[in-house]
């Protein structure tokens, strides 16, 4: 099958949720998991959230072609696919799940072609989508600031993934997340 989801929205859009719901409905998906230089957080494990790699490391393996595609996403912290990690989910006949940021995920669109498919998760508006992350009440107000600033960027290149879906309620957002995965893996 070698196929690949990928998933990228702003922070606070509702893609980890939707991902999320079609993991457990779907048993042929399979997430996959980005190698980070950055330092787990809370009670992230390795190769559960992230593989954790110091950037001596992740140095290392982008100049041994390791990595299928890598950024660094923050000042300081890189984050990319391993090659291992697509061969690893191909292998049992699963389709490789990504939750991933938007430069990440057209690489690995432009890579794979028609083998991959791409959904951006958009907000209902950038308004919406600060008071979600005020919501969450895991942010200070310089954090959603940028937040809110990287989002408005991200949101550009939606018009570049092969559907997009505006997360305006969670229940349609689902439904048509569930139909256009159907769909691309050969269910529906």
């Amino acid at each position: 099958m070698k196929k690949v989801l990928i998933f990228s929205a702003p922070s606070g859009a509702g893609k980890s949720t939707i991902v999320n719901h079609l993991l457990g409905l779907f048993p042929q998906l399979e997430f996959s998991v980005s190698a980070t230089s950055r330092a787990p957080r809370g009670d992230e494990q390795d190769g559960r959230e992230y593989y954790f790699l110091s950037a001596e490391e992740f140095a290392r393996r982008v100049d041994a072609g390791d990595f299928l595609e890598w950024e660094e996403v923050y000042k300081g912290s890189r984050y990319g696919t391993l090659r291992s990690e697509l061969d690893r989910i191909w292998s049992k006949g699963n389709v490789a799940t990504f939750d991933i940021d938007v430069k990440g995920g057209l690489n690995i669109k432009r890579l794979l072609g028609d083998k991959a498919m791409s959904v951006f998760i958009m907000p209902p508006s950038v308004e919406e989508l600060r008071r979600r992350l005020e919501k969450r009440g895991t942010d200070t107000g310089e954090a959603i600031d940028k937040r809110v600033a990287k989002a408005e960027s991200e949101i550009s290149f939606a018009q570049y993934y092969d559907k997009v879906i505006v997360n305006d309620s969670l229940d349609k957002a689902l439904a048509e997340a569930e139909e256009a995965v159907g769909t691309f893996i050969g269910i529906s």
